[in-house]
């Protein structure tokens, strides 16, 4: 494993709707690297990521707002949030967003999970919290279909 394979995999992690569920694969199936040391990895970078992103709303979403499509993007992830997430949270805490985040699915994840928080007004040790155990949900749910369906995932990356 080489330096360059570590930001590979951060690289991958840092796509938003991609994150967890193609980084930990990509780590594991293409660059071969160790499932404990990748999983670990992907967990602790995925994790930071969380606060990077919920903060950063706080002090840089006014700014892009501003620009067109990033105010459709905005738009549109305030009405998932409003629909999708919010009653969740209303009824679970922190461990519904916890669950929205620990569902590998397209849409959820860590970025959708901190512009809830952050839409929501979710403090920050609630917020992380909810990364962290739903960032590990995650991350064993796709180490799961990976270690059982490896040859599924050989055959769609090749």
């Amino acid at each position: 494993m080489t330096v360059n394979d570590f930001l590979q995999v951060i690289l991958v992690t840092l796509i938003p709707t991609l994150e967890l569920r193609a980084s930990l694969p990509y780590a594991i199936l293409v660059l071969n690297m160790p499932w404990h040391t990748a999983f670990i990895f992907v967990v602790v970078v995925n994790i930071l990521l969380g606060p990077i992103v919920y903060f950063g709303l706080r002090y840089f979403l006014h700014l892009v707002i501003r620009i067109p499509f990033f105010n459709s993007l905005y738009e549109r992830s305030l009405h998932k949030v409003q629909t999708t997430i919010r009653p969740k949270v209303e009824k679970y805490g922190e461990w519904g967003l916890a669950l929205f985040i620990g569902i590998p699915l397209p849409g959820s994840g860590v970025y959708t999970g901190a512009l809830a928080a952050f839409i929501l007004d979710i403090p920050p040790k609630k917020f992380m919290t909810a990364t962290v155990f739903g960032v590990l949900i995650a991350a064993v749910i796709v180490l799961l279909v990976i270690m059982t369906g490896s040859e599924v995932f050989q055959w769609i990356l090749k």
